[in-house]
């Protein structure tokens, strides 16, 4: 019996499609069939060989196209059908990416798999606003958390543990909540005049980045009417986008934004 291709959990980046990996590259050219989420780019998607079967199965906030359940059964079955499958993610699959998931699944039904690394959006977005996550003298850390909750629950963060003002925060799928994480993260003790900054659809031609405070945030995502998928990063690195933003201009909170 012909022995099963492993299934290659791909991270396609944030967006620009040069970010792939070589590795990346080659399962996509590769592949039979491709899985892939709702943040992956149609730049990325352009590059499949005409023969390569495309399988949507993206989520969003309340919004399952495919549920993750039925995304496992799915990679199992193509899989034992003889397919070469690549599951194809935004950003990395294992930052907030639900790969590790799928792994296992893969794992408890005896198919093969291999992880490919991609550009996390903190990365890939955090370059292309120019904001370092760390700087000497500015920050001595990084941490990557979600601002998304899981239905019928409340977003539990440890809040005081985050309020860190030598530490840059980078918050994951934060739109709906950035009132809350805001106001909580004041409430901890981070200066309400922290810098902080918003990146919309980061690395594409599409990419959107706006400069504020912390205190300001939700008020200057609101006006700016930015849309998922965004970025918040909360920091002192931010004030560095004045001077190293080279992708497109920053548009700061205090001037007018319009749509």
């Amino acid at each position: 019996m012909k022995p099963l291709s492993p299934v290659m959990i791909v991270g396609a980046g944030p967006g620009d499609p040069d970010l792939l990996t070589v590795k990346a590259a080659r399962a996509l050219k590769e592949a039979d069939v491709v899985v892939y989420d709702r943040l992956v780019s149609d730049l990325i998607l352009d590059l499949l060989p005409p023969e390569t079967e495309r399988m949507f199965a993206g989520k969003a906030a309340r919004d399952h196209h495919m549920s993750q359940d039925k995304i496992n059964e799915l990679l199992v079955s193509l899989t034992k059908g003889g397919r070469r499958v690549v599951r194809l993610k935004g950003g990395d699959p294992f930052i907030f990416g639900r790969g590790s998931e799928e792994a296992l699944y893969l794992a408890k039904h005896n198919v093969p798999f291999e992880i490919v690394p991609g550009i996390t959006a903190s990365a890939g977005c955090g370059a292309y606003a120019g904001i370092p996550l760390t700087h000497r003298g500015m920050a001595t850390g990084v941490r990557f958390v979600t601002g998304h909750c899981r239905d019928g629950h409340h977003l539990d963060l440890n809040w005081k543990s985050l309020a860190d003002p030598d530490t840059t925060l980078v918050i994951y799928m934060g739109l709906i909540n950035v009132k809350k994480i805001s106001d909580e993260l004041i409430k901890a003790g981070l200066a309400a005049d922290t810098p902080a900054g918003a990146i919309e659809r980061g690395t594409t031609a599409d990419q959107r980045t706006i400069l504020t405070t912390l205190s300001e945030l939700p008020e200057c995502i609101e006006n700016a009417n930015l849309k998922a998928p965004s970025l918040l990063i909360i920091g002192r690195v931010v004030d560095l986008a004045n001077e190293l933003g080279w992708n497109v201009p920053a548009i700061n909170c205090d001037a007018e934004v319009k749509r």
